[in-house]
């Protein structure tokens, strides 16, 4: 009897582990069940984003909604704009870039915008229009014309924080005029225009002229209840360059200030960033004698304690330079009394704009600096009895004081001293 069982059941065990392994095999076997070839995609490459009035807009077809059914009249809509790459013409290797791709035959990407009340609205409206998926996965460049900023970036943040597809790693920024134009633009030294604009601002990171800031960086620090966030501010220039014309500063979501292109350097001293990319033009006493010194490594250290019951930041800035240029023979570089004298005036200039920085960004209530972060960090029971909230210490920024201690110091001459 025993024995009889015992085939019986060698005989349904093979079955059954053969069973368990098909099963197990059939999740995997379904990995492709979505997939959606390259060419059926509409790969967008950059997006820009502006304002338009409805009576300046042509007639929005009724794609996510019936006439009178959802907007009020009135209502400020936007115009989105996006560059899709056209599929076969992007450039694989080093001898096929340049050239901007000005004719319709060697053209690169392809050029639309649409209105809409939404970002995703637009996007629908686009769809639409186009036999490929919108695909986002590629998007390199944001660009958000400065009266958009100024109305507020909320329903851009939150469509593209809930879109799976966009890298964090894309560049976002507040351009000076239509964002429109700069996915319209033909740079002389790239053929893709998105390409060129994050080619200048990765550029512009490695040789120190503007922090490293993606827009999952920006996100990170709006998201803070001590910080602010900030974008590079540029603007297209006459022969389809792009100048990084400041760096735009936020309070919540809304565009509230620039700085100048210079600021963006006392921004970096005041955090300790580096590399120094910045150079500045100094006089000699009273003589027309002038010398070039340029920023080489910035460290910075960031106290704060209560002084009659409000927060007070202390600043300690630590920078080295190195004279790049003179404009006479007759000035000797290495006299001791003419070093002093520079590091004189170069404390004195890196001090007066990093407090005019400090204090423009105080009227406008945007710490972009995250000293309220410091605070909460290091001082958390005054934080939590009396600032509590973001909106309680942007109105308590404006009236903090911050004492700055700025010492510089010349690291390299030159192998050329007269």
């Amino acid at each position: 009897m025993r024995e009889s069982v015992l085939k019986v059941t060698a005989a349904w065990t093979k079955p059954i582990l053969l069973f368990t392994a098909l099963l197990t095999a059939v999740p995997a076997l379904t990995g492709c069940w979505d997939r959606l070839e390259i060419e059926d995609r509409a790969v967008v490459l950059g997006i820009s984003v502006d304002t338009v009035e409805p009576s300046e807009a042509e007639h929005v077809d009724e794609i996510t909604h019936l006439p009178g059914s959802y907007l009020e009249p009135g209502r400020t809509m936007i115009r989105l704009g996006v560059q899709i790459a056209v599929p076969g013409r992007i450039p694989l290797g080093p001898g096929e870039g340049g050239g901007g791709g000005r004719s319709a035959s060697n053209r690169t990407v392809w050029v639309m915008d649409v209105p809409g009340y939404t970002v995703d609205d637009a996007l629908m409206n686009l769809q639409q229009q186009l036999s490929g998926e919108l695909f986002l996965g590629h998007v390199r460049v944001i660009v958000v014309s400065e009266a958009m900023a100024r109305k507020g970036l909320q329903n851009l943040n939150d469509y593209l924080r809930r879109n799976p597809q966009l890298r964090r790693m894309a560049w976002m920024m507040v351009s000076k005029g239509n964002a429109l134009e700069f996915m319209k633009s033909t740079p002389e030294l790239e053929r893709i225009p998105t390409l060129y604009l994050m080619a200048t601002m990765d550029s512009a990171v490695r040789m120190g002229k503007f922090p490293a800031n993606y827009i999952g960086m920006f996100w990170s620090r709006s998201s803070r209840k001590g910080q602010e966030g900030y974008l590079p501010y540029v603007e297209m220039k006459k022969e389809q360059n792009v100048e990084i014309k400041g760096l735009a500063y936020f309070q919540k979501d809304r565009f509230v200030g620039v700085t100048s292109p210079i600021e963006i350097s006392s921004y970096m001293s005041i955090m300790g960033m580096n590399p120094g990319g910045y150079r500045g033009l100094f006089k000699i006493g009273n003589s027309k004698q002038v010398v070039n010194i340029g920023a080489y490594s910035r460290k910075s250290q960031i106290k704060v304690d209560i002084r009659n019951k409000m927060p007070h930041f202390t600043v300690n800035v630590f920078d080295e330079f190195i004279l790049e240029e003179k404009n006479s023979e007759d000035l000797i570089v290495n006299d001791p009394k003419l070093l002093m004298e520079l590091n004189k005036k170069v404390e004195e200039s890196v001090s007066k704009h990093v407090k005019g920085l400090i204090e423009k960004t105080q009227r406008a209530h945007s710490d972009i600096f995250g000293f309220g972060e410091q605070l909460r960090a290091k001082k958390p029971g005054y934080w939590r009895k009396y600032v509590k909230s973001k909106e309680k210490w942007e109105e308590m920024y404006e009236n903090i004081t911050v004492e700055i201690h700025i010492e510089c110091r010349i690291r390299r001459i030159g192998m050329k001293a007269k």
